[in-house]
């Protein structure tokens, strides 16, 4: 017997009470017997709405006409917002937003890790608009409308938004949107240029050109103009990220700093780092807070990257020992804390995403832990955590699913309370919740 055909998506439009706003941002309903994650929509809303998309658990719609508002609802800034896939969010009043992630936090902790924190903190905040200092930008050459599109992908992901402006780039990127569009437009590579990454530093702006063929000399040199006009530089990717190096100007070093810690961290612009330069400011402080080390302290830095972390623990600890599976970021982190002059901090390569065994990093003791792991969390790290005799871990997360499945193991099986968490509002207008928890082992 051959495969059962998809089922048609009905044209008929329905009408929705929305009762909650799912993690990414959509409102969310029920149609017939499933549950449908409705574009446009907020929590409370009634609304008119179609089908977009059917799934096996449940179906897709957006919304076509808002019959009831939400109180919350708002007049989104971008015009943009709706076919931009960048932000979800807009639509909704930004107090609301930060306090539905804080919900979302909660409930994962409650419902996937079986934990709730002792303390609900009080969300941390910073700019609302232009705060994204790294970024992909797509780009298209569009034969129909003989014009090159440079932006984020469209909502469903298949086409580049055609977009004139961004309200949550960098400002020193967002107001030459239109600029790279004709820029690019003009050169001979136009078909063949993929992807531009955007990587801002303090003082300096990187846009690395992704390019599928050699550059002709004619394209080179529209670059090079373009570069010393606008006050950005320019960086060519001809293959994979070890290919990246400097067109105009010759050189360049991308910074931030962490004026707190007396920090100054480079990095490649290829390189993780935080989005939100003042929200990494802010999470690093409060991060500090919760560990509090003291000059005595060994501390423990999981999945430390370039040292975001490790290297202002080290102003306050005796010792920090920093693990980063990519062997490039450590050998950066050992740059970092040398030209910074750290010499508290070492730096070890291991892959945290599975068991790291009988390291001999581990077979040290800790009286403290930070740990700010991928998506995917913890998991294989938390025997270990538990075993090194720390008395106080913070755990910084990018996804409350795992933060909840890792909290209710450090809880139930390993002998800590969950002290307090709140989140971190590092990519608002977006369905992203990032949060911050502070663990501490029971006596």
């Amino acid at each position: 017997m051959g495969r059962s055909r998809r089922r048609a998506i009905p044209k008929e439009p329905f009408e929705a009470r929305i009762v909650d706003l799912s993690h990414d941002g959509r409102g969310v309903t029920a149609h017939g017997e499933k549950v449908v994650f409705v574009h446009g929509a907020l929590p409370g809303e009634l609304v008119n709405a179609r089908i977009t998309d059917r799934k096996r658990r449940f179906d897709e719609g957006e919304v076509i006409e808002v019959i009831e508002p939400s109180p919350d609802r708002i007049d989104p800034r971008c015009p943009h917002f709706g076919q931009c896939g960048g932000c979800s969010l807009q639509h909704l009043a930004p107090a609301e937003q930060i306090a539905s992630k804080q919900r979302t936090l909660v409930q994962n902790l409650e419902r996937i890790g079986k934990v709730t924190p002792e303390e609900i903190w009080e969300p941390l905040t910073g700019p609302e608009w232009h705060y994204r200092r790294k970024a992909r930008l797509s780009v298209r050459y569009v034969h129909k409308k003989e014009r090159v599109l440079v932006g984020f992908r469209e909502r469903y992901g298949r086409f580049v938004a055609d977009m004139q402006e961004c309200h949550v780039l960098d400002q020193r990127v967002s107001s030459r949107l239109v600029n790279l569009s004709e820029l690019i437009h003009s050169m001979d590579a136009r078909q063949t240029i993929p992807q531009i990454e955007v990587s801002c530093g303090d003082d300096v702006c990187a846009l690395v050109f992704r390019h599928m063929e050699p550059l002709s000399d004619a394209d080179v040199q529209k670059l090079q103009k373009f570069a010393s006009g606008s006050g950005l530089a320019v960086l060519l990717q001809p293959s994979g990220p070890a290919s990246i190096h400097c067109l105009e100007p010759s050189s360049v070093e991308l910074g931030y700093e962490l004026p707190e810690f007396g920090i100054r961290m480079v990095f490649g612009p290829s390189d993780f780092i935080q989005v939100n330069a003042a929200m990494n400011q802010k999470m690093i402080h409060r991060a500090l807070e919760l560990l509090a080390p003291g000059k005595d302290d060994r501390v423990l830095d999981l999945f430390c990257g370039l040292g975001n972390f490790t290297l202002p623990i080290a102003t306050r600890a005796g010792e920090v020992v920093g693990i980063e599976g990519d062997a490039e970021l450590v050998r950066k982190a050992g740059d970092n804390a040398k030209s910074n002059g750290v010499n508290n901090a070492v730096f070890h390569v291991a892959d945290l995403g599975e068991d790291p065994g009988s390291a001999p990093w581990l077979k040290h003791h800790y009286d403290k832990i930070l740990v700010d792991p991928p998506r995917s969390g913890a998991e294989f790290i938390l025997p270990h955590i538990a075993a090194s005799g720390a008395g106080r871990v913070v755990y910084v997360s990018c996804h409350p699913a795992s933060l909840a499945r890792d909290a209710g193991s450090l809880v139930h099986q390993f002998g800590f309370r969950l002290l307090g968490a709140g989140v971190m509002d590092m990519f608002p207008h977006t369905g992203h919740v990032e949060s911050i928890a502070l663990f501490e082992r029971k006596v």
